[in-house]
């Protein structure tokens, strides 16, 4: 199957490799060169512009950070709807549902149908293709790409409305975001009072408390001091903002999401916005005055 593909960076990166070893043809863009030739030295095919990656392939995958983004790539100028041989533009990206609605009318203008597929699971997922893919969009055209979406993680059919996989996708990551929040301010407490960040992960591991952020980002991330899980602070900032926006216009009350946005926005303007995730704890801990670490020996 010939797949175009648009942006290679920490996820998209991965998922275009794997589509490269599972033996499809892809074709592939980015803003970096560098990007570009690290996976056109796997086999894939290297083009100039969105564009010329819709001229070459029926379906066109995106991986991007921002919905603006997606929206430029997918229907500005030299972007994916100028293309003279794309039917289907599958995002993988998170926009939330308005402009993954907003899309799919843009592109249906020109007979392109808009699939979006947005994935949860973090760099590690998309390295080792477990990633959740959240399809939405008209059946028929999800089944035509559902065996490459599943080289890429596990699928998930959400349903034929656009924008749904977008909404699933948000409501999931606000979990994710609430987790580490509250893990961070928990894990604070917990070592200013004096216990073994190491014991407390073990206990909650055990106990109702543990998520993935006791489980994957505390352990491996936070205590060692790496905080290098790969996905930054302001990203998620962005999908809680989105969430946030549609829970309101639907007329959901939000107020603990909205204390989560408040903190990670604390941590984007006291550390910048390309910060980790998981450095949402700083914050809190020079308020604390301690840090989540192990205990010298």
């Amino acid at each position: 199957m010939d797949i175009g593909f648009i942006g290679l960076g920490n996820m998209g990166s991965h998922m275009a490799r794997r589509l490269v070893e599972a033996g499809h043809k892809v074709i592939v863009y980015d803003v970096r060169q560098e990007a570009i030739g690290n996976i056109a030295a796997l086999g894939a095919v290297a083009a100039r512009s969105p564009r010329e990656v819709a001229d070459a392939a029926e379906t066109v995958m995106a991986s991007l950070p921002t919905p603006d983004i997606v929206l430029k790539v997918a229907t500005g100028p030299d972007g994916v709807i100028e293309g003279k041989r794309v039917r289907r533009f599958v995002d993988l990206s998170t926009t939330g549902s308005v402009m993954a609605q907003r899309i799919f009318k843009l592109l249906a203008a020109k007979n392109i149908v808009q699939i979006d597929a947005p994935v949860s699971g973090g760099v590690r997922g998309a390295a080792k293709g477990t990633v959740a893919v959240m399809a939405s969009g008209p059946r028929a055209e999800v089944e035509a790409v559902e065996p490459a979406l599943k080289v890429i993680g596990k699928f998930f059919y959400i349903g034929d409305r656009p924008g749904a996989g977008q909404t699933m996708k948000l409501c999931n990551n606000v979990l994710s975001a609430a987790a580490t929040v509250s893990t961070s301010e928990s894990f604070v407490t917990g070592v200013k009072a004096g216990l073994d960040p190491r014991v407390m992960v073990d206990v909650i591991n055990a106990s109702s408390g543990r998520s993935t952020a006791t489980e994957q980002k505390f352990p491996e991330v936070v205590i060692p001091r790496s905080f290098n899980q790969g996905f930054t602070a302001g990203l998620m900032l962005k999908d809680v903002n989105l969430f946030i926006s549609e829970a309101k216009a639907l007329g959901v009350p939000v107020d603990a999401i909205e204390a989560v946005a408040a903190l990670l926005k604390l941590a984007c303007d006291e550390l910048g916005s390309q910060c980790d995730i998981t450095e949402v704890i700083k914050p809190i801990e020079k308020r604390a005055g301690v840090e989540v670490r192990a205990p010298a020996s």
